[in-house]
């Protein structure tokens, strides 16, 4: 069993894999993820260019709808092919093997979050804010449903039948 920072260089790995696949960071992951898993052995390199020729061409062709459960499965694969080669290598290998890897991700661009959104939905690729200043303002992402603006009915003093008074804020 790996220790908390192998197994995080793995996930780092295995998320690297699934976000590079189709962007221009993909040739040279690729090729990268390649030697290191190779360890100098060509056989063992070009066994592992078939595997991510696999993931890429998957993850290329992957209905839209399906794309982000089919790269969530390829991140933990890829993310288990790494520990499982660490959790092989003796202590000294494993450290060589660590600082190879975090040279491989360290050489990758930043990856762009590629987000979408279904009809009627909202994406965001980082922070969003959704605000609404002043009375009778409102402010949402996505509505689905009535949106009522406006004081609730006074009638009498009080709330409708069907939509009580608010409660009184000096009751906590």
């Amino acid at each position: 069993m790996l220790d908390e920072a192998l197994a995080a260089l793995a996930a780092s790995g295995g998320a690297a894999v699934a976000a590079a696949a189709g962007t221009e960071a993909w040739t040279g992951l690729r090729g990268s993820l390649a030697r290191w898993f190779g360890r100098g052995s060509e056989r063992r390199e070009t066994a592992v260019l078939a595997r991510l020729d696999q993931t890429g061409a998957e993850l290329a062709t992957a209905e839209p709808a399906q794309l982000e459960s089919v790269r969530s499965a390829y991140r933990a694969i890829w993310q288990t092919r790494i520990q499982d080669l660490l959790e092989d290598l003796d202590a000294e290998e494993r450290e060589q093997a660590a600082a190879g890897l975090r040279r491989v991700l360290a050489e990758l661009p930043p990856v762009r979050n590629q987000v979408s959104a279904d009809r009627g939905g909202v994406a965001a690729g980082g922070d969003l804010t959704v605000r609404a200043e002043g009375d009778g303002s409102v402010a949402a992402a996505v509505v689905r449903g009535d949106v009522n603006v406006g004081r609730p009915w006074t009638a009498g003093g009080g709330g409708s039948p069907d939509r009580p008074s608010p409660p009184d804020a000096s009751q906590g």
